[in-house]
Parts: C-alpha cells; structure tokens; sequence
C-alpha cells in the first residue's frame, strides 16, 4: 500500500537510447510522484546514460548515480499502468505491453542529438528536461487520481 491508500501507479518510459528523455522522466516522476508511483525507464536500441543528463539531474538536487540504460526486453511480460513514449523513434518501434492501462505519447527532442559546444547542448538538455518536468507536475495529479477512481485515463495525460 501506498501514501494514497492503493498499489503503486507503475510506469515506464520509453525513448530510444535511454540516455536522456526516458531517464530524465524517470527520476522527475520519482521525486515528484512519491511512493504513489512505481517508475521505470528503458529504450529500444540503449546507448548509456548522456553525461549531460547527469548534469542536470545534478543541478536539480537529483542522484544521479544510479541512473542506467536498460533494454526494454528487460520488462517485457511485466504489467504497467502507462507506458510513455518520449520520442517518435521509439513510439514506432515500441513493444507491446500486457496490461497496460493506457499508452501514452509525449514527444520531446532529443537532447543528445544537439549540436554545438558543450555550453550549446546543455542549454538543450536544460530545456527538454524542464518541459518533461512541466508534463509531469500536470501527470501526477490526473493519474493519481483517474487511478483512484479506477476509471480510464483521459487523452489530457496523454
């Protein structure tokens, strides 16, 4: 049981190399969600975990330190409430989870994929981790409570 009084809201996120959005995503809706969530992260073809992702995780107050790539295989046949993706690439090339309660898009930019200087990209990085913020802080709420009432998610959390 949980702070709500119900199971954990189980999430996984979903990007293609797991190296920035997906776990960016996944330490937010961990702070953010408490013990109300229980959240993964994986991606399609993963790469490890960007450097500059631990940097802004880092900036934020957030360990980073135990933050890894992980293949999706890794929870295939595992149930999940929300199964997000956060980019196109891996929104086509998704698995299908059983169970899930609803599969939802969220389309980002890939950080990893910027150009420029060091500075240029972390301004990047800085950006689609506050955007995925954003999204989370609308999330949390709707899904705790569409999750309490049993009732199907709205497309507002999509």
């Amino acid at each position: 049981m949980t702070s709500h009084g119900g199971p954990p809201i189980r999430v996984l996120f979903v990007c293609t190399g797991n190296s920035a959005r997906s776990i960016m995503a996944e330490a937010l809706l961990r702070i953010r969600g408490g013990d109300a969530f229980e959240v993964f992260s994986a991606g399609t073809d993963p790469k490890g975990v960007h450097p500059l992702t631990v940097r802004v995780l880092t900036e934020a107050g957030i360990d980073a330190s135990d933050a890894r790539s992980k293949s999706v295989t890794e929870y295939l046949g595992q149930p999940f409430d929300y199964v997000v993706t956060v980019c196109d690439q891996a929104r086509q090339t998704c698995p299908v989870f059983p169970g899930v309660h609803d599969s939802l898009h969220w389309g980002y930019e890939d950080p990893a994929a910027a150009e420029g200087s060091d500075e240029e990209r972390l301004v990047v990085f800085r950006r689609v981790f506050r955007e995925i913020g954003e999204r989370i802080n609308r999330f949390v709420p709707l899904a705790r409570r569409y999750h309490d009432a049993g009732s199907p998610a709205p497309a507002a959390l999509g």
